[in-house]
């Protein structure tokens, strides 16, 4: 009769911890539909642990982007285990593993460690420790193994799926900053009788911070700039925005060459603390002259070749941003022949590596133009752009990419 009732106690028992697990297994897949966040879960799971399974002792180590961290524990410190390297011992277990006499010293007050893994990357590792009930202890492990990969698997699922919500977002702003970007980029080059303008503007990302404009001025003067911000992304193509707008608006305060660009230069120095620069060449055109005024601010100097000369413009002055006040500005000025051709670029251009590594350098520019020059600008950019492409073979643009190109014909313009 004895044995019997101890039957009927034994079967109840575990029954009672079937229902158990059933109950606390619904409830956190409940839970975990709900949406509950990543720190109910983890209670729920200290919870779980320490009343219904009876551990007296547990720390759940969890991996968060290569960064392990004790989310969850029960009369333990799991900080101070990681501090003392815990995980170089951990990540030599592969499944549900007995502490007693393996020689994790570092490991002693516990009993068990239940590792969860997918595939090769190993996501947690719960300690446990101080079970109550030594009768049926196997069970219960299994139990709790099937807890910890649930609750761990979840939130790395949660994890995951807001990365991805963040890398959407992330995404529409840059789609947003590129759209922005595209319109402060002139579509259409200003039609003069004596200037043929034509440009490329290739970001290396969907933003960039390399910057070109091209401004009529009265009497068909004309304002030519182009700029390459430092850095690259969200944070360049914003400054290059303000930079658009500070031309715009300081142009119409300013015939002066170089009162322009020392207030630029001021503008700049304000809106980035001098955390940020550019480089920048911005040149004047005089029609009834036939010349240029310009000032080349740490720039890459442009080409200005025509039948009679060769020059680089590389007079004016430091980096733009850097300082509160420019500590020089040297005016450049050139005259315009009828068939000169000015070719001013970022140095993303000349960064342009082939297959070998060679770079895109000056006599390649050079032995270009001498082959192209006569060509009207649309023509040059066009017959540039190809030959870009066919230099850098497999290889990829590693920079942003900017090219205003201006052919002038004089000659057109005093028959007309």
């Amino acid at each position: 009769m004895n044995r019997q009732l101890e039957i009927l106690q034994k079967l109840e028992k575990d029954l009672n911890l079937k229902q158990l697990q059933i109950k606390s297994l619904l409830n956190i897949t409940q839970a975990i539909n709900e949406n509950l966040s990543s720190q109910g879960l983890y209670s729920m799971y200290e919870s779980f642990l320490g009343w219904e399974m009876g551990v007296g002792k547990m720390a759940l180590l969890v991996n968060e982007d290569n960064a392990w961290r004790c989310n969850a524990e029960i009369l333990s410190s799991g900080s101070e285990l990681l501090d003392r390297g815990v995980i170089t011992e951990l990540l030599q277990i592969k499944r549900l593993t007995t502490v007693k006499n393996k020689g994790y010293d570092i490991l002693a007050e516990f009993d068990i460690v239940v590792p969860v893994y997918h595939k090769e990357l190993p996501l947690s590792f719960a300690l446990i420790g101080g079970m109550k009930d030594n009768d049926d202890l196997y069970d219960k492990l299994q139990f709790i193994t099937t807890i910890t990969n649930i609750v761990t698997v979840a939130i790395e699922n949660k994890r995951l799926f807001n990365r991805q919500l963040e890398q959407e977002k992330y995404k529409k702003e840059i789609e947003l900053a590129s759209e922005v970007q595209k319109m402060l980029i002139p579509e259409g080059m200003p039609e003069l009788k004596y200037c043929d303008i034509a440009s490329i503007y290739q970001p290396h990302y969907n933003v960039g911070g390399d910057y070109i404009d091209v401004i009529r001025l009265r009497d068909d003067n004309l304002l030519l700039c182009i700029a390459d911000i430092s850095g690259k992304g969200v944070s360049a193509a914003l400054l290059m925005a303000n930079f658009q707008a500070l031309i715009h608006t300081l142009i119409l305060q300013h015939t002066d060459l170089e009162a322009l660009v020392r207030d630029i230069n001021m503008s700049v120095n304000k809106i980035t603390k001098g955390d940020k620069y550019l480089t920048f060449f911005i040149a004047m055109i005089h029609q009834d002259t036939q010349q240029m005024e310009y000032i080349n601010a740490g720039h890459f100097p442009p080409f200005l070749v025509s039948d009679a000369s060769e020059q680089r413009l590389d007079k004016g002055t430091t980096v733009i941003g850097a300082f509160d006040e420019l500590p020089f500005v040297e005016l450049g000025k050139a005259s315009l022949d009828s068939d000169a051709v000015l070719l001013a670029f970022t140095d993303g251009l000349t960064d342009i590596t082939d297959d070998q590594g060679e770079y895109f350098s000056d006599e390649h520019i050079a032995d270009f133009l001498a082959r192209t020059r006569e060509h009207d600008a649309t023509h040059i950019t066009e017959q540039l752009q190809s030959r870009m492409e066919e230099f850098k073979g497999s290889s990829g643009y590693p920079d942003d990419i900017a090219v205003l190109t201006c052919k002038f014909d004089f000659n057109t313009s005093n028959e007309g």
